[in-house]
């Protein structure tokens, strides 16, 4: 006999079985208003503060580095998502040699294979070794993934199409930061600096749904940074004087150490910060490479993402001496490339 409802008649858990009308597409609504405020935000500013150079400057800049560099964005959070969402979490450490000073090197060129934005390969290189991949090879992937994928490679021809030599240079320094970062970590690190990261597990739902998820997650996160590094470039265009930036600019050290410290402040996201760096002028080539390099390794939203995952020891020892590493070799790469 049929169970029934008083409320009525209808069997025991129909309620459950109800189609549940689908979501709102977030990710489209967003992008949309993502554009239409920066169009519409021009605007207002020139209504609101006038229409000088200075305003029009501001708002032209900003409004250029955002509908430049959302399309890259959006393309690298999608390819994150359906890495994180479709690829099995154990298939990098099957295909890995065994030594660690053998997989830095192949854990490092999987970054390019397998792009994702810096702010998941954090949790991404945290399942590696949770799925039983070295460390060093885990870290290797968490620099080079977010730095040498095609996505960010073409952004930054993009971002730079009078310099196609920029491009060849972020993937070389890139790529070496994530090496030499390996192999120090494979030499020097010790076991207690690094926490271990709890077995690897999946939220519930079906492939699709993770993949919605995570990238409605990651675009409105990194759609933030992109946000913040378009308002600091544009207003470091309209109030720093030309005559200042030219004068750090002369001096090599002095200008890419600067960009290198704006890159750890920012957070710009590695498929957009080519356009935000593109828009400061009076700076080398060389100073904009550090800002590319050092950007995806570390920068302030990382060391808090790595202390999460790893341990605040980690954090102490790894994001120093990743900055440092980054810096050298984009000096050196830029004055042997640039």
């Amino acid at each position: 006999m049929t169970e029934t409802r008083a409320d009525g008649g209808r069997p025991a858990g129909h309620r459950d079985r109800v189609r549940q009308p689908p979501p709102l597409p977030v990710v489209p609504i967003v992008l949309l208003g993502v554009t239409a405020a920066a169009l519409v935000g021009r605007y207002a500013f020139e209504l609101v503060l006038g229409t000088n150079e200075a305003v029009q400057t501001w708002s032209t800049v900003f409004v250029a580095i955002v509908l430049q560099a959302v399309p890259f964005l959006v393309l690298g959070v999608m390819l994150s998502a359906a890495i994180s969402a479709f690829v099995p979490e154990g298939a990098l450490a099957r295909v890995l040699p065994r030594r660690p000073a053998a997989a830095v090197p192949v854990a490092g060129i999987a970054g390019g294979v397998l792009p994702g934005c810096e702010c998941a390969s954090v949790p991404v290189a945290g399942r590696m070794m949770a799925g039983g991949v070295a460390a060093p090879a885990a870290l290797a992937f968490l620099l080079s993934a977010p730095a040498i994928n095609p996505i960010v490679l073409v952004a930054t021809a993009v971002a730079f199409p009078q310099n196609p030599e920029m491009v060849v240079a972020r993937a070389v320094g890139s790529l070496a930061v994530a090496l030499v970062m390996g192999w120090l970590w494979s030499a020097l690190g010790r076991p207690e600096w690094l926490r271990p990261p709890r077995p690897a597990h999946r939220e519930g739902g079906t492939r699709g749904e993770r993949f919605r998820t995570t990238l409605q997650h990651d675009f409105l996160h990194a759609g933030g940074y992109l946000a913040v590094g378009a308002l600091a470039a544009a207003t470091l265009n309209v109030v720093v004087d030309p005559a200042w930036t030219a004068g750090i600019g002369g001096v090599p050290v002095v200008s890419l150490l600067v960009l290198a410290l704006l890159a750890v402040v920012l957070c710009v996201c590695s498929e957009a910060d080519a356009f935000v760096v593109a828009g400061l002028s009076g700076f080398s080539l060389t100073a904009k490479l550090a800002f590319l390099v050092v950007g995806p390794v570390v920068d302030l939203k990382l060391v808090a993402m790595q202390a999460g995952t790893f341990g605040r020891r980690f954090a102490q020892h790894f994001a120093p001496a990743t900055f440092v590493v980054a810096v050298v070799v984009s000096a050196v790469v830029g004055g042997i490339l640039l």
